[in-house]
Parts: C-alpha cells; sequence; structure tokens
C-alpha cells in the first residue's frame, strides 16, 4: 500500500511530476558529464605512464609531470642504475614539446615520446594502422587519428615537419588523447634526439625494471644513493603528481568536481520544492490517514515512496541523455568516460538527493493535527 500510495501521489500531477524529472535530470547528466570528463581528463594524464614497464621513474629534479620532465643529460646515470643490486633493466625515454609544421602552413605543438618498446619501455598502443616496425622505418612516427585534422594530415603516409626534420605518418592509433591537447607523436629515441636537436646522451626519463623477487622500496632506496642529481618516484608516485599537476594546480580538476556539486545542489533544491509542494495540497488527506489511525511513520514511508520512485525514473532518463553524451564525444579530443563505478555512484548521489529533499515534506507532515480533517 505504501508504495501504491506513494505511486498514485506521485502521478497525480503530472505537470508537477515533470518538473521533479526534469531537476533529476539536469542533476544526473550535468554530475555524469563533469565526473566523466574528470576521469577521461585523468586517463589522458597518466595513460602513458599506466602503459609503461617500468617499476620506478628516474626523472630530473622537480619534473612535475609526463610532458613537463626536462633532460637527464648524463648517460652515467644509466650505468649507476644498472649496477645497482635488483636493478633487471634500465631504458631511457625521451619526452620533450616540439614544434610541428604542417604541410599547408602553420604550425601546432606536439609531444614527441622517443623510446625503444623492445628494450621493455612504453609503444603506443591501440594501433590500427600500421606497426611498431612500420615506425622504426626512416623517419617514421605514430600518432592518434582524433588530431589528424589539427595535424593537417590525411592518415598513414602523410608527411610534415617537427622541429628540424622531416618525418612520414607510418602508424595510427585510436584513442590515445592528450590531456594538453599538444598531440603525442611516437618514433625511435635517437630520431627524437635528432629532431630536437638534444645530445645523443639526452634523457627525460629512465623506465626502472625491478628484477623478480627483489624489493622495490630497497631498489628505490639505493638508486637514490647512487643518483645523487636525480629522483627516484615509483609509478603509482609518478602517476599522482602528474595528476596533481594538471587537474589541481591548474585548478582544472576543482572546476569540474564544483560543477557536479552545483548539479547535485540544484537538482536537490527542485526535488525538495517539488515534494514539498506536493505533500502541502495533499495535507488533508495525510491529517485523513493519521485520523484514521495511520502513524507518523506510514506517512514518512509514503513520502520517502515517492521521493524513491521519482529517484529511480529520473536516474533511468539522466543515465540515457549521459550515455548518448558519453557515445557522442568517443572521438573528440576531450572524451567522455563511463564507468560501471561512476554509475553506481550517480545512482547513490540520486538516492541521497531525494532522500534529503524528501525531510522538507517530512518537516511539514510531522505538524499535521489530525483534527483538521473534521474542519472540512
Amino acid at each position: 500500500m505504501v508504495l501504491t500510495l506513494a505511486f498514485r501521489n506521485l502521478f497525480h500531477d503530472r505537470i508537477r511530476l515533470a518538473v521533479t524529472l526534469v531537476g533529476i535530470l539536469f542533476s544526473i547528466v550535468l554530475v555524469a558529464v563533469q565526473l566523466g570528463l574528470y576521469l577521461g581528463s585523468s586517463r589522458m594524464i597518466t595513460s602513458n605512464i599506466d602503459h609503461s614497464d617500468g617499476d620506478l621513474w628516474v626523472t630530473t629534479f622537480g619534473a612535475k609531470s609526463f610532458e613537463d620532465g626536462g633532460l637527464l643529460l648524463r648517460n652515467g646515470e644509466r650505468h649507476q642504475a644498472l649496477a645497482t643490486p635488483g636493478v633487471a633493466s634500465v631504458v631511457p625515454m625521451v619526452v620533450a614539446f616540439a614544434e610541428w609544421r604542417k604541410p599547408s602552413g602553420g604550425s601546432t605543438r606536439v609531444v614527441v615520446i622517443g623510446t625503444d618498446p623492445e628494450d621493455g619501455g612504453l609503444a603506443p598502443w591501440s594501433l590500427i594502422k600500421g606497426t611498431w616496425e612500420d615506425v622504426r622505418a626512416p623517419n617514421g612516427i605514430a600518432v592518434d587519428r582524433t588530431y589528424l585534422k589539427e595535424l593537417d594530415i590525411e592518415g598513414v603516409g602523410s608527411t610534415a615537419q617537427i622541429a628540424t626534420g622531416r618525418i612520414r605518418v607510418k602508424a595510427l592509433t585510436d584513442g590515445v588523447r592528450s590531456f594538453t591537447q599538444s598531440p603525442y607523436v611516437y618514433m625511435p629515441i635517437n630520431r627524437a634526439r635528432q629532431l630536437l636537436g638534444a645530445p645523443t646522451d639526452a634523457t627525460t626519463f629512465y623506465l626502472v625494471k625491478v628484477a623478480p623477487g627483489a624489493d622495490v622500496e630497497q631498489v628505490r632506496k639505493d638508486l637514490k644513493s647512487r643518483l645523487e642529481t636525480a629522483e627516484v618516484l615509483t609509478k603509482a608516485e609518478f602517476r599522482d603528481r602528474s595528476l596533481t599537476q594538471w587537474l589541481f594546480r591548474t585548478g582544472a580538476g576543482v572546476a569540474l568536481i564544483g560543477g557536479a556539486f552545483l548539479g547535485v545542489l540544484v537538482g536537490t533544491v527542485i526535488v525538495a520544492q517539488t515534494l514539498y509542494s506536493s505533500t502541502k495540497d495533499h495535507l488533508n488527506e495525510f491529517a485523513t490517514l493519521r485520523a484514521l489511525g495511520s502513524s507518523s511513520g506510514y506517512i514518512h514511508k509514503v513520502i520517502l515512496g515517492q521521493a524513491g520512485l521519482s529517484a529511480v525514473i529520473g536516474y533511468v532518463l539522466g543515465m540515457i541523455i549521459a550515455l548518448a553524451a558519453v557515445l557522442a564525444s568517443h572521438d573528440t579530443p576531450l572524451p567522455l568516460v563511463m564507468t560501471p563505478w561512476l554509475a553506481a555512484v550517480l545512482f547513490a548521489v540520486t538516492l541521497f538527493m531525494c532522500a534529503i529533499s524528501a525531510l522538507s515534506a517530512i518537516m511539514k507532515v510531522i505538524k499535521i493535527d489530525p483534527a483538521m480533517v473534521f474542519n472540512r
């Protein structure tokens, strides 16, 4: 009977129900978009770190992120790292911003990533055309298909110029986006050094692979004592540092989280106002129930039932729109991400929002005098 009464009260005024659902829809879609952008940005920021094969990252002191690592110009540091007990391999990598000169004129910035995957470092993933062997061919590079228009190229076989040298696209990836909006360009490390005009031993990072059975933290301490001019970070530490740099020091993450909070707040206010008005319009009916012996708890359950039904209906409709937005953003430079965890969080937020909204209506019902039904 509780759900039946809640259902009838909810659908008695269709216009009011529509207003309630619009409020929930607005809240769900806004929160989904903001948190989806947050997750998408996080994945873009850490994608290269997550796909790397190193347990430890050696970089210059104060390196803020993957794209801002600086250069380690002492090749002797690699030999010192290799001589450290518990170290299986040390793979150099060059990462730097460079100018991409478009074939039709003009230029843009790209992030050059020089790496040798055959040594166990970082390889471009999600290749849809070409292979790493193709990239190793003279002047070969790999880029993501999302940035073809921005780079003024058509695809595999196109040519352009990076810094001081000519290049040819030999492979395309799908979904390898850059948070800085400067496309990642993958190539062998020696080619990257040559294009950037860097010394032959120039390195941005060393990816250190720890030998099986060795203690990562102990190897890290030993490396720190040997490499006095470099910083040694675990993969998780470097990942967190990159996220902090791009999402919080720039304010982007705070803005996205703030937008999500605003969506919840607006949705709560709209639903609360609607439930309060509905309860106020049905005070006589609730007073009749009280006069017939219904407990206040029963009436509270009816109101909470209305809120719960609103939450479920609004959530379903909101998720349909949110998923459509996710699909529409798939091929954009900043795609939205929807995960089962995020969908569960959105449902919990919707229920919480509607439950909080129901409190205003419950407070009104508490003050009902059953005798008022005899004064009608």
